[in-house]
């Protein structure tokens, strides 16, 4: 019988077709099949739950693990994962340029910031930064990822053990040869001078931005050293070498530097202004290695008239002597030059131009500079020696150093070896920060350290007294190597153009802004200023 679908059952006096019994059966087994489901996709969706409540504890004892070994290290600000304590430089403290004196004050004049991992040890107020300075355990410069590759560990500024002693030893033989802090340097100075008060006369009294001309000055001044001649401001190969120093020093400080410290082989294969500042250091050493070869060819080093004369024959000498120990060779000649211009332009630069600022701000303190010039030297020529017969002069251009010290706290060092300190460890290889603009405003040895006061350099007869807590070129075997060429500069261009122009803001501008801008240097803003003669 065919009832169009095949009877299989007989229940309540109907029949029950396969189809009818299939979906039957569908239906009933519908639930368990959603509750199978459902337990396949939690188990699914909670694999990658549990690893990563996994990686979490993991990471977490790892974090803790961390904390614990850093127990030794002094106190410091809260350590995050991944950025440290880097936090506080720009989120608990208002980033300004005494951020890091601030956190000292906090925590004490020796502390520990961490940079990720990596943990950097400060030291603030001028006893703890003069210990840091002399102690033989701190010799050593900072060896960082940027700066190996800035440096290549070799020259005077980044280098350590054989190659710095051997560097710096023929850097100092060199300068005294060459008359640093004597008349032939100074001679060299006066021209730049002179040329600089012709560049001021120009403007008429009308206000203009004395930066650039300053930079070059004092640019042109190591070009002769290092040279033996000056460039003209309108060569290109000095505008190019200007404008490297300047962008390294830009970067340096900014993001990009600090996650190249922080994650170099990263950093390496990326773009951005990290790589324009490496290329910029390679700039600045190519056009030391052309100099280098045009020395070479005009064999001048019988007779040395600058520092590539006098290097070239050291490394003749020590040819002849066959010394396997030797590091005098063009490479490190090169980088040597590279770190005179990154040394030598952009702090004195600086420092000249927060001169100008104070100066115009200050019209006594201008006044009595020009009568003292006037009472002690009458109309004779300024040399570097009349600097000991004025003595109010002397005291006005040590304060600006102190009062608007140039970096934001010195150049840092590394631990050769295991240091106890004050009941810390520092082991070796830390990396450790003498914070010299701390020295240069702890309240302990500055009657008004946030003040410009030249009282501080004064006794109470009008002397000039020297003091122990003036940092500003760092102290020990690491103090800096241009420091007498600096003074020269200083003292040369400040009294020189005052014994031609009266310093003041421009029309309208009751004073200049003092606040720095914020980097590794630390400049004045960009401002303007007017230079009035003080002759028809």
């Amino acid at each position: 019988m065919s009832l169009g679908k095949r009877e299989t059952d007989r229940e309540g006096g109907g029949f029950v077709t396969e189809e009818s019994r299939s979906k039957q059966l569908f239906f009933q087994s519908l639930p368990l099949l959603i509750e199978n489901t459902q337990r396949k996709g939690s188990r699914m969706v909670g694999i990658p739950v549990i690893l990563g409540g996994l990686l979490a504890i993991l990471y977490l004892l790892y974090f803790l693990k961390q904390q614990w070994s850093r127990r030794h290290f002094p106190p410091g600000p809260f350590v995050f994962p991944i950025i440290g304590g880097l936090w506080r430089i720009r989120f608990g403290i208002k980033g300004d340029d005494k951020t890091l004196i601030k956190i000292g004050d906090e925590y004490g004049d020796i502390y520990t910031l961490w940079a990720g991992g990596i943990p950097m040890v400060f030291m603030n107020g001028f006893e703890a930064v003069k210990d840091g300075l002399t102690l033989d355990e701190l010799s050593e410069r900072l060896q960082s990822p940027f700066i190996k590759v800035l440096s290549k560990e070799k020259g005077i500024g980044f280098s350590n053990g054989h190659v710095w002693k051997q560097q710096r030893r023929i850097a100092q033989a060199a300068m005294r040869k060459l008359g640093v802090g004597k008349k032939s340097v100074e001679s060299q100075i006066e021209a730049e001078v002179e040329q600089l008060i012709e560049v001021f006369s120009r403007e008429k009294g009308q206000p203009f931005d004395p930066a650039l001309p300053v930079t070059n000055l004092v640019c042109n001044v190591i070009c002769a050293l290092s040279f033996g001649h000056r460039f003209s401001l309108e060569d290109g190969n000095f505008k190019e070498l200007i404008d490297a120093i300047e962008y390294i020093f830009k970067v340096g400080g900014t993001p990009f530097h600090i996650l190249y410290e922080l994650l170099p082989s990263l950093m390496d294969r990326l773009p951005g202004p990290h790589k324009k500042a490496l290329h910029a250091t390679e700039m600045v050493v190519s056009l030391a290695h052309e100099e280098i070869q045009r020395h070479k060819e005009q064999q001048s080093t019988h007779e040395p008239q600058d520092f590539i004369d006098f290097y070239l024959l050291e490394m003749e000498k020590e040819k002849m002597k066959h010394d396997p120990n030797s590091t005098y060779d063009e490479e490190n000649l090169a980088q040597s030059i590279h770190d005179f211009f990154i040394g030598g332009t952009e702090t004195s630069a600086t420092t000249m131009k927060w001169a100008f600022i104070l100066l115009a701000n200050r019209r006594e303190v201008q006044d009595k500079i020009i009568k003292e010039i006037e009472d002690v030297l009458g109309s004779a020529s300024i040399c570097y020696e009349d600097i000991r017969r004025l003595p109010f002069t002397n005291a006005v251009l040590h304060e600006i150093q102190r009062y608007r010290y140039s970096m934001l706290m010195g150049v840092g060092r590394q631990t050769t070896k295991d240091l106890k300190i004050r009941g810390y460890i520092i082991p070796k290889g830390t990396f450790v920060m003498p914070n010299l603009r701390s020295a240069l405003l702890d309240p302990k040895h500055w009657k008004t350290p946030d003040e410009f006061n030249p009282n501080h350099f004064l006794d109470k007869d009008g002397h000039f007294v020297p003091r122990d807590e003036f940092l500003a070129f760092g102290a020990g075997t690491r103090s800096c190597l241009g420091k007498d060429l600096a003074r020269m500069e200083l003292f040369l261009v400040v009294t020189s153009l005052l014994r031609e122009f009266r310093f003041q803001p421009p029309p309208g501008i009751q004073t200049l802004d003092e606040e720095p801008s914020m980097g590794l240097t630390l400049p004045p803003k960009h401002y303007k200023l007017c230079a009035l003669p003080r002759y028809n």
